[in-house]
């Protein structure tokens, strides 16, 4: 699964990811501070541990996430 709101987001590690628990690709974003924070871009979720459906509940998950947040910060969107 990848989040397209990361794209052109330079892959900078492969590591476990806490919320998912399966594999994912990692970049670095800075905030307003400059300061960094490390954050998945894609996961890598095993066939034989999850099921499409599973992975449509955490996609879907994370499309509620982002547009809660696109209403709270751009309510002319």
């Amino acid at each position: 699964m990848e989040d397209k709101t990361k794209r052109g987001l330079t892959v900078q590690e492969q590591s476990l990811d806490e919320n998912y628990k399966v594999e994912a690709e990692k970049g670095m974003i800075y905030d307003m501070d400059g300061i960094g924070h490390r954050v998945a871009i894609r996961w890598y979720f095993p066939k034989k541990d999850f099921d499409l459906n599973k992975v449509l509940e955490f996609a879907e998950s994370m499309e509620t996430k982002y547009k809660k947040l696109r209403e709270e910060t751009c309510p002319d969107y």
